[in-house]
């Protein structure tokens, strides 16, 4: 935060694990509303991508977003 950062970020979206609720939720206890919490890796479907809303992410990374607005709707 004191660097100037604006998001922190659940993982690199790029290896076998990826994000959690669980992370979410807690990376968003830790940073409060002080900075934004990007969820990536592993959300595929817009229920993912909802869970990980509720649990605190205000930014989701996911290579399947058009797929997931497109289900949403």
């Amino acid at each position: 935060m004191e660097a100037g950062a604006a998001f922190v970020k659940t993982s690199t979206g790029f290896s076998t694990g990826g994000a959690t609720e669980r992370d979410v939720a807690l990376m968003r206890s830790v940073v409060g509303d002080k900075l934004g919490v990007k969820a990536s890796g592993g959300i595929k479907t817009s229920e993912q991508a909802e869970k990980m809303i509720a649990a605190g992410a205000t930014r989701i990374g996911a290579g399947a977003g058009v797929a997931i607005m497109e289900s949403g709707q």
